[in-house]
């Protein structure tokens, strides 16, 4: 009895891949063993973008790591103190607001700080003089309406320079709040507008005089020369506000960028 030839299925024969994609109506593809040992090229360039954005994103994580640390320990400090932070201290002799910046402001940002509260004492100090000088001018006959104009002045602006831009930014430097730094960006612009429209004194209101500007300095002092003289001074004290409040402006703009 004839026995089929069958296939041995325990021979190593080489298997054939029938292309049916090609013209030759199904010729044999010899299969090509797949090279596990084979190496698969990145460019370099991937490899090191992703290696410095990580690094970027490590050394942001450590920044915000650091700045919530130092809030948090001055924050402890301040309540172990036991001090309490809508105390009113200042000034010394009438406590009428609450400031500390040795305990409250961060030592890098301490410096900016100071300046930005003598942009605002230097303010005050403008505001002041100005009603001195009105007084004399009202004195030697300038009229009683343009004291009244530089007592509002003097009344309203020494809070409301202080409500508007320095006290968001005492508070921006304590907490770092970007929006109380953009608040303070735009009230201490107006206030830059002010000083710069003082120093100038253009004689919109009772020929200007209620301001003491070049202008309204040049005008009073052709009738006295004590009032002008006071009015030249309150001039200089304006031009100064105005150039410490660019400077002041500034340097906080540049840290307020360096941190972010």
């Amino acid at each position: 009895m004839n026995r089929h030839h069958d296939p041995n299925p325990f021979d190593e024969e080489e298997d054939e891949i029938v292309n049916p994609f090609s013209k030759g109506g199904g010729r044999p593809v010899a299969s090509r063993p797949f090279n596990v040992d084979a190496t698969v090229d990145i460019p370099l360039d991937t490899v090191n973008d992703s290696s410095k954005k990580q690094r970027e994103l490590s050394d942001r994580e450590s920044e915000l790591r650091k700045r919530e640390m130092d809030i948090k320990r001055r924050e402890d400090a301040v309540v172990n103190s036991g001090v309490k932070t809508s105390n009113k201290n200042w000034p010394p002799f009438f406590p009428i607001i609450h400031h500390d910046i040795a305990n409250e402001i961060p030592v890098h940002a301490q410096k900016l700080q100071y300046l930005a509260f003598a942009s605002w004492l230097g303010i005050v100090l403008c505001l002041v003089f100005n009603v001195i000088a009105v007084i004399v001018c009202w004195i030697k006959g300038g009229g009683v309406k343009i004291f009244f104009l530089a007592t509002i002045y003097a009344l309203l602006g020494c809070p409301i320079s202080y409500l508007l831009w320095y006290r968001p930014l005492y508070r921006a430097m304590r907490t770092d709040s970007a929006l109380k730094f953009g608040w303070f960006f735009f009230f201490y612009l107006i206030h830059i507008g002010f000083c710069i429209f003082a120093a100038i004194a253009p004689p919109i209101f009772f020929r200007g005089q209620s301001l003491t500007g070049v202008l309204a300095a040049i005008d009073v002092i052709r009738g006295s020369l004590l009032a002008g003289i006071f009015y030249f001074v309150g001039f200089g004290l304006f031009c100064l506000e105005a150039l410490l409040s660019v400077w002041v402006l500034q340097k906080i703009y540049i840290y307020f960028r360096g941190n972010k």
